[in-house]
């Protein structure tokens, strides 16, 4: 059973296949859509979000090969605003948060104890993210959380092929971070 997180401002709440109406809304926008893996279809299809949550997200989580959380302002609980997800393999922690709720640092917060969740409750000894290089928004939140670049190259995003970096953190490195953020 994957549990209810929080922050300061957030509750992390397991994905449900409800959510789906809420992120068909909110996630196909260019500037949320932009830097994910080609693979991901564009334009997004009007049942994208109930199809992948249906088809993919939810059995993984029942499998316990992925963790996907929505995002809720505490404020206002009813709605989700984004999602984080954790997933085995070598990309471990991905998210997207709605436009209106960007460069408020809610991602940061969600990004954190998400990590703690990785390497506390699941036991895993590292957390690896790719990412685009032009996406600095994610690049400024795999710093907060004292990742390290660990591999550079070439991806295919949903808005062409660009500059690549993986980012990496081991659960002792994570240990030492927040230890020292204390």
């Amino acid at each position: 059973m994957i549990p209810t997180l929080g922050t300061h401002r957030l509750i992390l709440r397991p994905l449900e296949l409800a959510d789906a109406e809420r992120t068909q809304q909110l996630f196909p926008q260019w500037e949320i859509v932009k830097h994910l893996a080609a693979r991901f279809p564009w334009p997004f299809p009007p049942n994208g979000a109930f199809t992948y949550y249906r088809d993919n997200a939810l059995p993984a989580m029942a499998r316990h090969e992925e963790w996907h959380w929505t995002l809720r302002l505490k404020t206002n609980p009813s709605e989700h605003i984004g999602c984080i997800s954790l997933m085995k393999g070598d990309n471990n922690r991905g998210f997207w948060l709605g436009l209106p709720w960007q460069r408020q640092g809610l991602m940061s917060e969600a990004a954190e104890v998400i990590t703690d969740f990785w390497f506390n409750n699941l036991g895993f000894p590292e957390l690896r993210a790719p990412k685009a290089v032009a996406n600095t928004a994610s690049r400024r939140i795999s710093q907060k959380n004292g990742m390290r670049v660990i591999a550079t190259g070439q991806n295919e995003y949903i808005c062409g092929c660009l500059p690549a970096e993986v980012w990496a953190i081991t659960a002792e490195e994570w240990r030492r971070h927040r230890a020292a953020a204390r």
